[in-house]
């Protein structure tokens, strides 16, 4: 409540500050008038004093700065404001309207001369009125940004205030603290009666305590249902989730904030539990106050927060940017929300606060009644408490007024909020409709596609079903020579995969590289981070400093935040335009393309017709195909017989070799057995062992070293192993990358495409736009030659349109043409795409394809070394065993010879693989060499495991490469020396021998593991070449997008040739056919050099296993194979020829086809014929629409000559009349002037004949001034002449009869020249009216033109829409018709069921008639049974019964009969209509067996033609058959004879193939240069192609950019040549001007001399006239004298009627008048409007206006006339200047306030005045003289009567009167309130 009181003393200050402002502002005004008065005194001009806008701006400002009801009251002060201004809007409009009225009443009633000077005039207010406008524009946002200004201002006030109470709160607590030290140290005992009050005084605060947590309590509740409100705004926020992302971080540091102060709070309690009980409530109590200011400083931030958003949102309310603030408002919303949080929780810790404070209360009271020294103490904690409770009074208070103002905060919220729903749904709206619009043109587009794709699948099946059964052609001849190229690519690829796993070898190699690259990378950045993190720790610590900086950017990233969503709402806008646009694009293209459809589809159905016809003459062929497949295919199965005959006999050759193989490791075994023998021979020398025991002892440790070296380096294969198999799983996520790439790179295509498409429509309608152009163009042309004809109307109309249809006709052919030609280009595009997609997707498969074979060839190889190692692994295991059982028998050894052994076999234990050192160890007993014989035979087994080992390297030597072949030749070679070395050491007797033989065994140990380390890096190495093949296959796939991107320029480039590269075409055939030569020619060499290695291999594989036997049968194969190649080889040969006869075919072809070309290239020439023809005449065109440019700018400045010359004559004629004005009074002074007169009206007569140049106005000017100075003179020496006046009176009245004679003469020659300007105006009006009649012809013109332009696009629209339209309407009737049939079947049985209803209601109508009958004859039954007639009755009944019955059945019969009837009638019109579609269908049935009649006997006729061609082909295929079944005859016997050479040429051929191999390797070694060199020359021949491509395009860009630069220089030159000759017209017509000028200045100083002596003669003629002068003087002072003390009627009046024209803000100003001029005193004054401000009603106003002799007429400046509401006090100034200042004579106007002819401003001045004003001048011209009626004695300012020439406006406001024309007009200034009189006539006086 204390923040609204003060509110409330603010307001009543400011409203005093108010009063004393508009007090000073009066004072102000007041010294203003006077200081103007004193300046007009002194200077001798008409001081216009500042504008009462300035008062009323700063009364307005003032306002501003100090209104402080700004929480709503500014947008209240703000509408008022606008209010205003509206106001003034329409009084301003009501005044423009005034204006027109007089405007068209003095049209009505003056001449025709005065027309354009009022137009003028018009203008020029009009202008002042608009300037006014703007003016007031600008105040008005001026005022509204000072307001925002104090509005800020009294937030700052309020933070400062609050501030100021802050530290006076801290000041007292501290005061209290040091009470409270003071108060401790000064204790004195005091009586038990201060501790009963102390006690009375604790219950007391309890009490209070109790009531405070009520209070709380209530607080809490309010809070809670805030937070309730709180919740439901917040239900209504879902919308504003992304938001919360924003305000987590604000949440994260009021956490901060939370630890902060709960760390505050746990080093507050242990301090305060270690003080006393009185010190530690104090301090309890210090806390929460704190607290609860601080909850009241952010409660005030929030409100100030909320305020400042307020104001945002009424300002923004303005401006419809509701949406922003809105945003804004939620966000502080919820930031009060957590505001509201974090007060609940410092509550909640206020009560535990209580609470603790309850139970040390009751502590104190009990020891208070044990200790009576803390009675003063209680005494400064009462105090305390007191001041306390009234601070948390006045929070709580605060408190509540915070409620009170979120209240309404929640209210404007869900106000608010109410209206951001609004928004949404109407937003939500619009989406949904846009997103409608959106399906439905998304439908409709799918729709066409889906067209489009049908038809283009149609046109692909055709084009496939060709393609198919020209392949199958093809194939069948294809097949034969593919089987036989099988089993060689298989070779191929065995060769392939043992390269490429070579290649991944060393791309692991590679991988290594970069993972160690890798981590010493990763290493770095972990340094360069722990050096980060030394330097975050370092500014962590100047951070804690610089905290609240950190703020201030918090501050400025969340306005940045702001300004960003602000952008993407603007963007999202701009989106939702974008997509309308795009809608509406798609709704035209989908228009064109439906009309692009339906051509297509005439297209298609004339080439579907075409096609049935081809496809018939294809079915005859493809039966006489399957019949030559039939033939083909037994070929093919005798073909693969022999391949399996073949087959069979290799698999033989492999067996014998196995078998070989096996034979040589029986000869192994037998060598075994001998060497036994000679074991158990030499088991007596094993005795000398013990001797060599020590030398073994060294042996052993080398061992051991081995050893070692050995475990390290199976750890090393272990690891590279797990190496391997991670670079695998890389590889394998690299290609599921790349495949990724793949899909991304095949979107960016379709994407290109469709961009391509939208850029070719676009291209489409510019042209269309072009032509369009054009043909306007024409039509401008031909519409100016017929103005130029000049013939009848109605012909040209009717021949125009004749013509513009015929134009429109040629256009929509064009069009047609076009249109076609771009559907056809598409078509073959599209073709070309979807070629090359196919391309694409099987170069993929193949990628795919090859991933997964190395993928399956690197899984094969894991297996087999692990394989591998498994054996090494068993092989050890065994070794081992053996080591041990060596060891234990030495052990028992050695436990009676020697005790240092024991340590190194311990070593031997740890390591294992000790054999041969065990060996050497033993006794001499039997059992250690039965131990022995047992060692030597595990030996042999695992000889013999090696051997098998062997046996399956030799197998896989059929699949691995040489190189590999060749190391394991090595091992085989180490292993025979390992078993020469065992022969070796059997056959010596001696032991230091088995010794060294065991040393050479390790010796070969160690070189097994350096080889398998060999294959392993070998296989790195292989790896690693396959990642490098995988990048060549990423470049290669980078290389294809690329030849893809070329391939589809280049097909747009070959679109383009097509029509004249028929020959081109045939050409490229050729060199396609002649490649594939080549390619078969490569690929008989590369069989022919596989044969040659093949044999190589066998060569090394049979020298291996057999010393110097070759076997027969392997080379006997080899021969055969290399017959059959050299038979493939002719085959190939016959194709050849083949492809050469369909070659010559093709030759034919291309000649039809080149007499096509010339065709088209003719129809071409007539095309471009037609186009040189046609820009002939563009060219034409373009020239005479130049001209007619030309003659419109030679017209335009020819009007701009007639208007100058028009405004010359203007200027002349007011000169004219205002001299006549100037002579006329100077007549009235006296007789002597009459020569002068005369003299003058010569010289306007020589005016008026050279048209008064510059130079003559320049001399009258000086000539007038020099007149000025004579009359003065002239007037001073008539005050002394006025003596001899009675003398010469005689003689003055001679002079008056010879003066009035003169008059009446120049009056007579006056009216001459008036009748002559007359006719010069009416000559200029025609001239105008002729101007003006031809402009509005043109715009006519150009009107109809425009309006024929969108006639034609109206119609075009109109054509679309009807076609649109048409095709609806056809599937509408077919619904139509469809619905009227069912409607019919529904009708038809309708019909039916109602007769079965009629036939019943027959029935039941029946029944009721024979019911009634039956009653009727019962009551007859019964009145006779009364009678006793019963057996008649009876008889009667049974009669009546059986005609009943009888009727029923004849009614059934009767209805039945009906039925039947209408059914018959039903059946016959079914059967009609049956019978007509019978008969159309007839007629159909025989117009299709004519047409099929006539198609049969075609087709008859191509059978026949295509059964004589395949018997020919047959004929010819069965003589080829039988020349192959005779070749296949002599290769068989040919295969036989070299069978028998073959032993014979074993040794020659083996030469043969040892250089064959050498020229292999060479020849490969070219190959794979040659082929690295073609893909170098392919790479720099695309980059070429790129380069040449980019010089292209920026050559073009250059060209066209140097074109527009010359384009745009040729127009700026034309446009200063243009500027020149205007400038040269100008400067001759000046020359003209100066030539004339001069003439006349030589006419003049004639003229001056002449005047000059008459001169002379009117002094004598002044001095008599100066004693007349001095009676009337004296005449007038009386009468001035006699009138000054009275008050005039009509001035009253005007006061009165101007009281209530006034605005109410300066009314008083006129009451104040009012007094002064009644003599009421200021006080006086200032009392009665004060009293009563509306007590004085509206009243006096227009005073200074009408008729009456004592009121001025002053004429006023334009700037005056606007200035209606605040000139009155202005105006009274002068009035009261004019009457106090009678003796002042006229003032001087400067020779610079004159202005030239030419000067714009005095040609505005001159025009402005208006006729009527002029005539009344000339009325008046003899009774005035020449005198500024601001200061001229009044019987000279005061006029007669006003004439009624004024008008309706005369007696009213003075504002409305004319300008006089003897004072010079300025123009109109806007006048800043700021600026004075003195500075606004500097102003003017400048211009």
């Amino acid at each position: 409540m204390s923040y609204r009181n003060q509110l409330q003393q603010k307001e009543v200050e400011i409203s005093h500050l108010k009063a004393r402002q508009i007090a000073l502002q009066d004072q102000l005004l007041k010294l203003q008038s006077a200081a103007q008065s004193v300046i007009s005194g002194a200077g001798g001009v008409p001081a216009t004093t500042a504008s009462p806008s300035f008062g009323y701006g700063l009364s307005h400002h003032a306002s501003a700065f100090h209104d402080d009801d700004m929480d709503f009251g500014d947008i209240i002060s703000s509408q008022r404001e606008i209010n205003r201004l509206s106001n003034e809007v329409s009084r301003l409009e009501s005044e423009v309207g005034h204006w027109r009225h007089i405007a068209q009443t003095s049209k009505a009633q003056g001449s025709d001369s005065s027309d354009q000077s009022e137009i003028c005039k018009l203008q020029n207010i009009i202008k002042e009125l608009k300037q006014n406008r703007s003016q007031e524009i600008d105040n008005h946002q001026h005022e509204m940004s000072v307001l925002q200004n104090a509005h800020q201002q009294k937030l700052t006030e309020i933070t400062r205030r609050h501030r100021e109470e802050l530290s006076d709160y801290e000041e007292r607590i501290e005061e209290l603290e040091d009470l409270l030290q003071e108060g401790g140290s000064g204790i004195a005992v005091t009586d038990h009666s201060k501790i009963h009050e102390m006690q009375k005084t604790i219950q007391v605060l309890q009490a209070e305590k109790v009531e405070s947590t009520k209070k709380i309590e209530e607080l809490e509740d309010k809070i809670k249902s805030i937070n309730k409100k709180l919740s439901s705004a917040e239900n209504d926020r879902g919308v504003l989730k992304k938001d919360q992302e924003r305000l987590s971080v604000e949440n994260r540091q009021l956490l901060e904030e939370c630890e902060s102060l709960k760390l505050e709070c746990s080093k507050l309690q242990p301090y305060a539990a270690k003080q006393s009980d009185t010190v530690t409530e104090k301090e309890r109590i210090l806390p929460h106050s704190s607290s609860v200011e601080e909850e009241v400083f952010r409660l005030q931030q929030a409100l100030s927060d909320a305020e400042n958003e307020i104001k945002r949102l009424s300002n923004l309310n303005q401006d419809n940017n509701l949406a922003e603030d809105n945003l804004k408002l939620k966000m502080h919303v919820q930031v009060l929300e957590k505001e509201n949080s974090l007060l609940n929780q410092e509550k909640e810790e206020l009560q535990i606060s209580l609470s603790k404070l309850n139970n040390e209360y009751e502590v104190i009271k009990s020891t208070a009644a044990r200790d009576m020294d803390l009675d003063s103490e209680l005494c400064d904690l009462r105090r305390n408490l007191e001041a306390k409770e009234q601070e948390l009074n006045q929070s709580i208070t605060e408190k509540e007024i915070l409620i009170a103002e979120l209240e309404e905060l929640d209210k404007q919220n869900q106000e608010a909020t109410k209206h951001m729903i609004l928004i949404k749904d109407q937003l939500s709206k619009q989406e949904n409709e846009g997103d409608n619009v959106i399906s439905k043109l998304k439908k409709d587009l799918n729709d066409e596609k889906k067209r489009v794709h049908q038809l283009e699948n149609d046109k692909m099946n055709i084009t496939k079903e060709l393609d198919v059964q020209k392949e199958k052609l093809i194939q069948s001849e294809l097949v034969v020579s593919d089987l036989h190229l099988t089993k060689q690519k298989l070779e191929d690829k065995v060769a392939d995969l043992v390269d490429q796993l070579n290649k991944l070898h060393t791309k692991n190699l590679n991988i290594q590289k970069e993972n160690f690259e890798l981590q010493e990378s990763i290493k770095q950045k972990e340094e360069e981070l722990s050096r980060v993190r030394d330097e975050l720790i370092t500014q962590s610590l100047l951070n804690r400093d610089s905290n609240s900086n950190f703020k201030d950017d918090l501050l400025k990233e969340r306005e940045a935040e702001v300004r960003n969503l602000r952008q993407n709402l603007s963007e999202i806008e701009q989106l939702n335009e974008n997509l309308k646009k795009v809608a509406f694009d798609l709704k035209m293209e989908n228009e064109k393309l439906n009309l692009a459809c339906e051509n297509v589809r005439h297209q298609l159905e004339e080439s579907i017709a075409d096609n049935n016809q081809i496809s018939q003459e294809k079915n005859a062929i493809v039966e006489a195909l399957k019949i030559e497949k039939e033939q083909l295919d037994a070929e093919l199965c005798r073909a693969e017989k022999r391949l399996l005959e073949e087959t069979n006999k290799y698999e033989q050759t492999m067996e014998e070799l196995s078998n070989a193989r096996n034979l040589s490791i029986s000869d192994l075994q037998l060598d075994h057995e001998h060497l036994i023998k000679l074991n158990q021979e030499k088991d007596f020398e094993i005795a000398e062992l013990k001797k060599n025991i020590k030398q073994m002892d060294a042996d052993h440790k080398e061992t051991k070293k081995m050893l070692s070296s050995s475990l390290e380096e199976q750890k090393q294969l272990t690891q590279l192993v797990n190496e391997n198999e991670i670079f695998i799983e890389k590889l394998k996520e690299r290609s599921s990358e790349l495949q990724e790439e793949l899909d991304k790179y095949t979107q960016a295509l379709r994407k290109n495409d469709i961009l391509r498409q939208t850029i070719e429509e676009k291209d489409r309608s510019l042209g269309s736009m072009k032509e369009e152009n054009n043909h306007l163009k024409e039509e401008l042309e031909r519409l100016r030659e017929q103005q130029s004809r000049a013939a009848p109307v109605a012909e040209p109309k009717t021949l125009d349109s004749i013509t513009e249809l015929e134009s429109e006709v040629n256009q929509l052919n064009i069009l047609k043409d076009n249109l076609k030609e771009e559907i056809k280009h598409h078509q073959k595009i599209i073709e070309d795409q979807n070629q090359s997609k196919i391309q694409l997707l099987q170069s993929l498969q193949e990628q795919k394809k090859e991933m997964d074979e190395f993928r399956y060839q690197h899984e094969q190889m894991n297996a087999t070394h692990t394989q591998l190692f498994l054996e090494k692994d068993e092989e050890i295991k065994s070794l081992q065993k053996t080591i041990e059982q060596i060891k234990t028998q030495l052990h028992e050894e050695r436990q009676d010879v020697q005790t240092e052994n024991s340590v190194i076999f311990q070593e031997t234990k740890v390591q294992g693989l000790n054999i041969e050192n065990g060996s050497e160890k033993h006794d001499l007993s039997k059992a250690e060499t039965e131990r022995l014989v047992k060692g030597i035979k595990e030996r042999e087994l695992e000889i013999k495991l090696l051997n098998e080992k062997n046996i399956s390297l030799t197998k896989q030597i059929d699949q691995l490469s040489r190189d590999e072949v060749g190391k394991l030749t090595q091992i085989i070679q180490q292993k025979d020396l390992e078993i020469q070395a065992l022969h070796a050491r059997i056959s010596t007797a001696s032991y230091p021998q088995d010794v060294v033989y065991l040393q050479q065994q390790l010796q070969a140990y160690a070189m097994e593991r350096e080889q398998v380390l060999a294959v392993l890096s070998e296989k790195t190495r292989e790896n690693s070449h396959l990642k490098t093949e995988y990048h060549k296959m990423m470049d290669i796939v980078a290389a294809k997008e690329a030849a893809l991107n070329k391939l589809q320029d280049e097909n747009k480039k070959l679109s383009t040739r097509f029509e004249s590269s028929g020959q081109d075409m045939f050409r490229e055939t050729i060199q396609n056919l002649s490649r594939i030569i080549r390619e078969k020619d490569i690929e008989i060499d590369a069989l022919s050099q596989k044969c040659q290695t093949l044999l190589t291999v066998l060569q090394t594989s049979n020298t291996e296993n057999e010393v110097g036997g070759v076997n027969s049968n392997q080379f006997e194969e080899l021969l055969q194979e290399r017959d059959k190649l050299k038979q493939q080889v002719k085959k190939m040969e016959e194709w050849k020829q083949q492809v050469m006869t369909t070659v010559q075919n093709m030759q034919h072809e291309s000649a039809q086809l080149q007499e096509e070309l010339h065709q088209l290239q003719a129809q071409v020439l007539v095309d471009s014929d037609n186009n040189c023809k046609l820009q002939v005449n563009y060219t034409g065109l373009i020239q005479s629409y130049e001209q007619n440019e030309t003659k419109l700018k030679n017209f335009g400045q020819e009007l701009a000559q007639v208007q100058h010359s028009i405004g010359q004559l203007c200027n002349t004629k007011d000169l004219l009349l205002g001299k006549l004005d100037i002579i006329s009074p100077q007549l009235s002074s006296g007789s002597s002037l009459t020569s002068q007169s005369a003299e003058s009206l010569r010289t306007i007569k020589s005016d008026v004949l050279s048209e008064s140049s510059k130079q003559e106005i320049e001399e009258l000017r000086k000539s007038l001034q020099e007149k000025d100075a004579t009359i003065r003179t002239l007037q001073e020496n008539n005050h002394r002449l006025s003596d001899s006046i009675a003398a010469s009176s005689e003689l003055e009245r001679k002079e008056h009869e010879q003066t009035d004679s003169e008059i009446k003469q120049l009056k007579e020659k006056q009216d001459i020249l008036q009748m002559s300007l007359k006719e010069k105006d009416l000559l200029i009006k025609a001239k105008s009216d002729q101007l003006l009649s031809l402009n509005e012809n043109f715009t006519n013109k150009v009107n109809e033109n425009e309006l024929l332009r969108q006639a034609v696009t109206n119609l075009k629209e109109r054509t679309l829409i009807l076609e649109m339209d048409i095709c609806k309407l056809k599937g509408e009737n077919e619904k139509i018709i469809e619905t009227s049939r069912e409607k019919e079947t529904e009708y038809q049985a309708l019909q039916e069921t109602n007769m079965k209803f009629s036939m019943m209601l027959r029935e039941k109508e029946f029944e009721c008639h024979s019911l009634k009958e039956k009653a009727l004859a019962f009551e007859h039954l019964l009145k006779e049974k009364e009678q006793g007639k019963t057996g008649e009755l009876n008889q009667l009944l049974n009669a009546v019964k059986s005609m009943q019955e009888k009727t029923v059945i004849f009614q059934q019969e009767r209805d039945q009969v009906m039925l039947a009837l209408k059914q018959k009638q039903m059946e016959n019109t079914a059967v009609q209509n049956e019978v007509q579609h019978l008969r159309d269908k007839e007629l159909r049935l025989n117009q299709e067996l004519e047409r099929l009649r006539n198609h049969l006997l075609e087709s008859e006729d191509s059978y026949t033609r295509e059964v004589l061609a395949a018997e020919d082909r047959e004929a010819k295929l069965r003589k080829k058959v039988t020349v192959l079944e005779e070749k296949l005859v002599s290769s068989s016997n040919a295969m036989e004879n070299a069978s028998h050479q073959a032993s014979l040429q074993v040794e020659s051929l083996q030469e043969q193939l040892n250089v064959a191999s050498k020229q292999r390797d060479e020849t490969a070694l070219q190959l794979s240069m040659s082929q690295e060199q073609v893909k170098q020359y392919a790479l720099s021949l695309s980059n070429l192609q790129m380069v040449l491509e980019h010089f292209q395009q920026e050559e073009k860009a250059m060209y066209s950019a140097e074109l527009e630069k010359h384009k745009q220089l040729v127009a700026e030159w034309k446009k200063k040549a243009e500027n020149l000759e205007g400038k040269l017209v100008s400067l001759q017509e000046r020359l003209d001007e100066a030539n004339a000028a001069l003439d006349s200045a030589s006419r003049l100083t004639e003229q001056l001399d002449l005047k000059e002596e008459q001169v002379e003669e009117l002094k004598k003629q002044n001095e008599l006239r100066q004693e007349m002068l001095d009676d009337v003087q004296k005449k007038l002072m009386n009468l001035v004298n006699s009138t000054e003390g009275k008050v005039d009627k009509v001035l009253m009046r005007n006061l009165f009627t101007g009281h209530f024209h006034t605005p109410k803000n300066q009314r008083h100003e006129v009451l104040r008048l009012m007094g002064s001029i009644l003599g009421i005193k200021k006080e006086e004054m200032e009392q009665l409007l004060n009293e009563d401000q509306g007590g004085v009603t509206k009243w006096m106003t227009g005073w200074l206006g009408g008729g009456s002799k004592s009121v001025p007429n002053t004429p006023l400046r334009p700037n005056q006339q606007s200035l209606l509401n605040s000139s009155f006090s202005e105006l009274f100034v002068k009035f009261l200047e004019t009457e106090s200042h009678p003796s002042i004579p006229p003032p001087k106007l400067s020779v610079h306030d004159m202005k030239p002819l030419d000067s714009p401003g005095r040609r505005k001045l001159d025009t402005s005045v208006p006729g009527s004003f002029k005539d009344t001048t000339e009325s008046r011209s003899g009774r005035r003289t020449d005198v500024n009626p601001f200061l001229a004695p009044r019987s000279a300012a005061v006029p007669l009567i006003n004439p009624a020439g004024l008008g309706p406006g005369g007696p009213g406001h003075l504002l409305l009167k004319p300008i006089s024309d003897v004072l010079p007009t300025f123009t109109p200034l806007p006048v800043l309130p700021d600026n004075s009189a003195g500075v606004v006539l500097k102003d003017l006086l400048k211009q």
